[in-house]
């Protein structure tokens, strides 16, 4: 007898009988969601070591840390986190000064759960005024404010239906650029998106959609809906503007003076990546993989479009991010994963490192070319941020301050090869306590797509699983970006199964060379995929399993809100073809009568990013298909989205409950 929750079968549709779920508002969808948050709440709920989570993750996540330091004005900007549920915008006159600031915008003031959130900002070229995104319940979708910083007064502009870009904002320094969408006709966390439109906002000026008239400046817009386009870094002569495909690894380049509606195509076609950094005495700066899988940085001289090499390819080492600061090049590089900064001159003859910790992830860097400092944020699997700051007035003089946060305790990470199906070399980090032993109960946490590293970087989950005397392996997958564009390339489309054995070779590797003796497997978003499709291709090889907001169903993905974004990843499913592959590795799909280890399948009921279709379908077919013990749960957040803006009660909630299904069927022993 099935002990979960019946979910009905639709006949409609005999290959896809729980389409049903896709529609999010209807009463079954929420009746079925909410049986099975009954179902699995109590289990959770009395799991040994839940309370002892809960303690450690909500320790971890009230660390005060400074993160996007930047200078705007006479002051310097930092978002500041605590135990409070969302971070807070603080200022004070000087770097050090951080350490007692005061509060510009207290984001925890917006809603009594925590669960509106600001997730981008942008200044003024004076420093005058600010732009922010406002967010409700974990959504994309986000409205535009403006505070005024002297006043610290919020005005009445309010620009709602926006997505994905920042306002960036005009020379004149009251007005900025904004991508939008019309208001959704239909369900606005679930139908795919129309299309978008760049546009100027001029402070003051009328948001009300009703109302909008010829005054409204439309920048950019076209015919096709999967199209984006970017205003990069302010200039006050010149206008950069780039297009997209939603997440291709390619885009146009164009330019034209703030007089001269002419543009200057730079850069024509979407092979390739085409990244602005900054405009300095008529060079626009840009990082590229044209001709160079590990990336450079090249200059356009923007009167005569001619390009230059400034810092070129390395040999082993990715070019991550760039910034430009007085009189020098900000470069990050990613060195086997891990990162390192270093300095040039503006004409790329010199270089010299910036002094800072080895294995770390640079998470940010923030610079002027008007001014000498430079700001970085740092962080490692199980240190929560640093904030530096580096002082230089050319490629050798620096000068390194620091804001330190508290993680967990003393830790030793090495590097580990597996050699995959095909016979491509996979690394892996390894992190345990500095006396833990082995084999050790092990959290295997993998992503593998969309160009995106695996780096040194903090979260709570990770640190309290090592806290707690597990060992976390994060294994570096093709189709990341940790080793360049061809490394990304390898784990997409046809050869995406590619990245599922890449994963399978480290988690073999690990056992046989005596790092863990039972393993959890947990990924978010692909990386919920990455966790579906090795749970249906090689059950046997987990312990337990934990896919979160994952993309799960490979032949509806394009359907709904963005998508269709990532069929530069996966494919399109429209395509026969393609849907052939897709199939062939999809969860839902891949799902048959069969013994599965236990399985913790988690999802939020606003995530407009990857709808929670994917999960409770997946869910229910799941559960229809064990025919083992071990239990198959699916929790789902309420007012909670794909993971951006979450208040960190829930996400103590979230990470305890992982946490402490992985240590129930790892046999982990709370140290």
């Amino acid at each position: 007898m099935n002990p979960y929750p019946a979910a009905r079968r639709s006949d409609e549709n005999p290959d896809d009988p729980y389409r049903w779920m896709e529609d999010a508002d209807s009463a079954e969808t929420k009746a079925f969601i909410e049986a099975q948050n009954e179902a699995s709440q109590p289990v959770l709920a009395g799991l040994s070591t839940l309370e002892a989570f809960s303690t450690s993750v909500a320790k971890l996540l009230s660390a005060k840390v400074l993160r996007g330091v930047t200078e705007a004005g006479d002051w310097v900007y930092a978002w500041r986190s605590d135990s409070r549920d969302q971070p807070e915008l603080v200022r004070a006159k000087t770097f050090a000064g951080l350490a007692d600031a005061e509060s510009v915008l207290d984001p925890n003031r917006l809603s009594d759960d925590g669960t509106v959130a600001v997730n981008a900002n942008s200044f003024n070229q004076d420093g005058t005024l600010m732009a922010y995104t406002v967010a409700d319940a974990g959504s994309d979708w986000f409205t535009i404010r403006v505070l005024d910083l002297e006043t610290l007064e919020t005005l009445d502009d309010a620009i709602e239906w926006c997505k994905w870009n920042r306002p960036q904002w005009m020379p004149d320094g009251s007005s900025f650029t904004y991508w939008a969408y019309d208001a959704p006709d239909g369900n606005a966390l679930t139908d795919s998106m129309g299309h978008g439109r760049l546009k100027v906002h001029q402070v003051g000026a009328d948001t009300d959609p009703t109302t909008e008239d010829d005054s409204v400046t439309v920048l950019w817009e076209s015919e096709d809906p999967r199209m984006f386009a970017r205003h990069h870094p302010p200039s006050d002569d010149w206008f950069v503007l780039s297009t997209d495909t939603g997440s291709s690894s390619g885009n146009d380049l164009q330019v034209r003076a703030h007089d001269d509606y002419l543009a200057l195509q730079l850069v024509d076609g979407h092979e390739h990546e085409w990244t602005p950094i900054g405009i300095l005495d008529d060079r626009l700066f840009v990082i590229t993989d044209s001709g160079a899988a590990r990336y450079r940085l090249d200059s356009f001289d923007l009167v005569s479009g001619e390009r230059s090499v400034i810092v070129p390819e390395h040999a082993t080492d990715v070019l991550l991010d760039a910034t430009l600061v007085r009189g020098a090049i900000a470069v990050v590089f990613s060195h086997d994963a891990s990162h390192r900064l270093d300095l040039f001159s503006l004409d790329g003859e010199q270089s010299a490192p910036v002094p800072l910790p080895e294995g770390i992830a640079i998470t940010g860097i923030s610079g002027d070319s008007d001014s000498p400092s430079l700001f970085v944020d740092a962080q490692t699997f199980v240190d929560p941020g640093t904030a530096y700051m580096v002082e230089t007035d050319g490629p050798h003089t620096v000068r390194v301050d620091a804001h330190t946060a508290q993680g967990a305790s003393a830790v030793q990470t090495e590097r580990i090869r597996a050699t995959s199906k095909d016979g491509t070399v996979v690394p892996a980090f390894v992190v345990r306590g500095s006396a833990a032993d082995a084999p050790a109960p092990t959290l295997l946490w993998g992503y593998g797509g969309f160009n995106i590293p695996l780096n040194p970087g903090f979260r709570a989950l990770f640190a309290a699983w090592v806290d707690a005397g597990g060992t976390l392996v994060i294994p570096n997958l093709r189709g990341g970006g940790e080793f360049g564009s061809e490394w990304h390339k390898a784990g997409t489309k046809q050869q995406k199964q590619n990245v599922f054995d890449d994963l399978y070779a480290v988690a073999e590797h690990i056992r046989e060379a005596g790092i863990s003796d039972r393993i959890a497997l947990h990924g978010r978003s692909n990386g919920g995929l990455l966790s579906g499709a090795a749970l249906t291709q090689r059950p046997e090889l987990w312990d337990a399993v934990m896919p979160a907001v994952g993309v799960l169903d490979m032949l509806r993905f394009h359907l709904f809100t963005i998508g269709w974004a990532w069929i530069s990843d996966y494919g399109d499913p429209d395509d026969e073809a393609v849907a052939e592959y897709l199939r062939a590795y999809s969860p839902l799909h891949n799902t048959v009568e069969r013994e599965y280890p236990p399985t913790l399948i988690t999802t939020g009921d606003h995530d407009d990013r990857v709808v929670p279709a994917h999960s409770l379908k997946f869910a229910a077919t799941l559960q229809r298909a064990q025919r083992g013990d071990a239990p198959i749960l699916l929790a789902v957040d309420t007012r909670a989205g794909h993971g951006m803006g979450k208040p960190k009660s829930a996400q103590v909630d979230e990470y305890a409950q992982q946490l402490a299904f992985a240590a129930e069927y790892t046999g982990l022993t709370l140290r």
